[in-house]
């Protein structure tokens, strides 16, 4: 343990959030040294990543949607998972090495941040794709408890704090205290689910068929949950379905507000759950501490305002709440040696 904490001092000691949209890495003492887009750009038919291996992040999703027959533009997580363990870990790989510089003498110890919801292969499968991408001992934290240490609830009292991380793949509700989860729910519907309600919505209203990262911007730009003073409206662009011809049409934020209501209630509905199965002294204490939004979800307009209607408590956004599992992750980084043994690590197996 000495040994490791030596070689801690040398090395490049890294936090990780791996997101289904974005991966990002926090170091020890430097915070977010890095937020990219987690997509992979291969040769297809093989496992070849381009550029010499550096064809990732940024520069891979530019190329998602107008990729050539020979090229693929992978996403590898889906889910909030693993699907493609080979394009796992050359993205780690790459990350790791963009991050560690000339300091990759000395292998890094990392903090990943995973869904609260996967099964024991799927964690495997992130513990094994870490390892063989240079990590030298590899801690797994649950996303819901990240997401709170980032968002600086208090989760260490004695006291419920409740945090619902609406990420890329999944949507993370918990309630906590006394340092760890009370109450948990994971599901698998979140901001890629409201990409692809959109998508669904838009063929469906105006026989016009766009993208993954069209409908993104459709969701950023004019996406709401909750009714607006001023409602928005976006030109786009994308395939008419009936012609085959490339064509423009209007989308309003009220019927972006239409697609998105299936995904939004089944988060409501998670939601409500984890409250109904909360202790009597922890729903006591949520009355006025309310509920914390985390995530790219929480970007989402007026997604406070829906659940404080649905569920009747306090709703607060989370200051930046794109990198709340990052920062939680950092925090465990630079606690490493006190609080590592709380957590799930490769090292337990060894």
């Amino acid at each position: 343990m000495l040994f490791d904490r030596l070689l801690g001092l040398f090395g490049t000691d890294m936090g990780i959030d791996l997101g289904t949209c974005n991966t990002l890495v926090c170091v020890r003492g430097q915070g977010i040294v890095l937020n990219e887009p987690s997509v992979v750009a291969v040769r297809r038919g093989t496992n070849k990543v381009l550029n010499n291996g550096t064809a990732v992040g940024l520069s891979a999703k530019a190329m998602l949607g107008r990729t050539p027959g020979s090229i693929s533009a992978i996403r590898p997580l889906k889910d909030g998972v693993i699907s493609d363990f080979e394009i796992t870990e050359a993205m780690l790989s790459y990350f790791i090495r963009k991050v560690c510089g000339k300091r990759r003498f000395f292998a890094p110890r990392v903090v990943i941040g995973i869904p609260s919801g996967i099964t024991a292969v799927e964690k495997r499968a992130v513990l094994d794709s870490a390892e063989r991408a240079g990590a030298r001992t590899v801690f797994l934290l649950e996303e819901p408890l990240a997401a709170a240490i980032g968002a600086g609830l208090p989760y260490r009292e004695a006291q419920g704090s409740m945090i619902v991380d609406i990420g890329g793949g999944t949507t993370e509700v918990a309630i906590l205290s006394l340092g760890d989860i009370a109450r948990c729910e994971s599901i698998r519907r979140a901001g890629d689910d409201f990409d692809e309600a959109i998508i669904k919505f838009v063929r469906e209203k105006h026989d016009i068929l766009i993208g993954e990262q069209t409908a993104e911007r459709i969701k950023i730009e004019i996406g709401s949950a909750f009714k607006m003073e001023k409602e928005l409206a976006l030109e786009v662009r994308g395939r008419h379905v009936p012609s085959g011809m490339p064509r423009k049409c209007t989308v309003t934020s009220p019927e972006v507000r239409e697609a998105l209501q299936a995904p939004l209630a089944d988060i409501v509905a998670a939601t409500k759950r984890t409250l109904e199965l909360a202790e009597p002294e922890l729903s006591a204490d949520l009355v006025n501490s309310g509920i914390m939004l985390a995530g790219g979800g929480a970007l989402l307009r007026g997604i406070d305002k829906l659940l404080e209607q649905e569920t009747g408590l306090p709703v607060r956004i989370a200051d930046d709440p794109l990198t709340c599992v990052a920062r939680g992750t950092a925090e465990y980084i630079e606690n490493l040696d006190l609080l590592g043994t709380t957590l799930e690590s490769d090292a337990e197996e060894g």
